[in-house]
């Protein structure tokens, strides 16, 4: 989403490297295609103005400009300032008696019913137990894509149809919490214009039958200032307490983000990082800020890793790794569980360093790569998969028909696999035993 942004903001810090010893004016030239850049990022102009403000307050100091490394300097203070405006990151409130309700509101398309499914798979995997709540009664299909949702992730939807009220329909929802031992509830109601009256005054009803411990605004971040404009008007009528940003995946200019805290004083909660159900990431604002300069991300990089990788799995590799024992099947299984880590663009961004190569690299392109080595491995037998050296002219011919492919595919994919075992004995057992051991640990 910071695309663009990112690209900006690295070249007026990449022109300032370049100086050495910085003045004054050389401070105030960089600020103002900082300026300009947030600008165009759709940022709120009074956002903007508080951040450089504050920026160059710090920036055009003596300690600074007469530093060894002032461009470092001020890179610091930017991305110090860009955590401030982000805000202290903030966790749901889960205290007290349970049930917690957790109510999600927000416009029509904001995404709130898929997030309701995304909150609860993620609240589940905590050791949860969460109940969704159908009360979008005014768009029926609503009702039947939480249902499917709930299947999908294994969590109960409480839902009534269409013709009781949302607030009653809340109401009988909490109740039979207590009585499941659910201890949370996550209310799906419905989407609407904050201009209309009537609805919001639905939203004040359920609020004050249910009692929720959080209200949580589902904001498109692709909506640009008009999500700030909507979160001001939903504080007002319903109290918000925290905010949930959708579709941070896409192309929007991220302007969104880095104004609806400050502007409205609401925390941000959650990103929506994907379209799958487990495509949800806690906010952490100096991760974003870090992202924006292009300085990447390893900390939710490794609690991707860590979700998504088994243990047991990890240790038998590594004992595969050690002794140079790895087989196409294990090939297959690694790619398998870094495709269930998100796209490979999205994984580059957050190494340090690699944010320019993940721009070069097609998610189309990638997938369709992996795509084409899973159905290659997925072709062989499974002597095959593990002992390559069989593979002779006929059984190339063979995976090739079944795979979809062509021989020459298969040469590559064999011949690139017997470089990786090569190096692997080489790594195992003589010079690189001591880089493997730090690589391992």
């Amino acid at each position: 989403m910071f695309e663009s942004l990112s690209d900006k903001l690295q070249s007026v810090f990449e022109n300032l490297s370049r100086k050495g010893a910085l003045t004054e004016a050389d401070v105030n030239v960089a600020l103002r295609e900082v300026r300009l850049a947030l600008l165009e990022a759709d940022v709120n102009f009074k956002v903007v103005k508080e951040l450089v403000d504050r920026v160059r307050q710090r920036a055009v100091g003596s300690d600074v400009l007469q530093s060894l490394t002032p461009a470092q300097q001020v890179i610091k203070i930017v991305n110090e300032e860009l955590v401030a405006t982000l805000g202290e990151p903030s966790k749901l409130n889960l205290g007290g008696v349970a049930p917690h309700v957790l109510m999600l509101v927000g416009l029509q398309g904001s995404g709130k019913t898929t997030m309701a499914a995304k909150l609860a798979l993620s609240l589940r995997k905590s050791g949860q137990r969460p109940l969704l709540v159908a009360a979008d009664t005014r768009r029926p299909a609503a009702i039947t894509q939480l249902e499917v949702l709930g299947r999908q992730i294994d969590v109960p939807v409480h839902a009534e149809g269409t013709a009781p009220t949302p607030p009653d329909i809340c109401a009988r929802a909490v109740q039979r919490a207590k009585e499941g031992a659910y201890n949370i509830v996550i209310l799906d109601t419905s989407g609407r214009l904050h201009i209309d009256d009537e609805l919001m005054r639905e939203l004040e009803q359920i609020k004050a039958k249910v009692k929720p411990a959080e209200v949580l605004l589902v904001a498109d971040a692709m909506t640009g200032q008009d999500a700030v404009q909507v979160a001001e008007q939903f504080h007002q009528r319903v109290g918000l307490t925290g905010l949930i940003l959708t579709k941070v995946d896409g192309d929007a200019r991220g302007g969104a983000a880095l104004s609806i805290r400050a502007v409205t004083g609401v925390p941000i909660k959650f990103l929506g990082v994907g379209e799958k159900t487990n495509a949800l990431e806690p906010f952490h604002p100096d991760r974003l800020a870090s992202r924006i300069l292009g300085m990447g991300d390893m900390l939710t990089l490794i609690e991707k890793a860590e979700a998504t990788f088994d243990q047991e799995q990890a240790r038998k590799m590594e004992r595969k790794l050690r002794t140079a024992s790895f087989t196409l099947e294990d090939f297959q299984d690694q790619l398998q569980q870094v495709k269930r880590m998100g796209p490979i663009s999205q994984l580059l961004e957050m190494i340090p360093g690699l944010g320019a190569v993940s721009k070069q690299i097609s998610p189309e392109t990638t997938d369709r790569q992996m795509k084409r080595i899973e159905a290659m491995i997925g072709s062989m037998t499974r002597e095959e998969r593990r002992h390559p050296g069989v593979i002779n002219a006929s059984r190339k011919r063979r995976i090739a028909k079944g795979s979809g492919t062509s021989v020459q595919e298969i040469n590559q994919l064999l011949r690139q696999f017997q470089e990786m075992q090569r190096m692997m004995k080489q790594v195992a057992s003589g010079k690189g035993r001591g880089l493997l051991n730090n690589l391992l640990r």
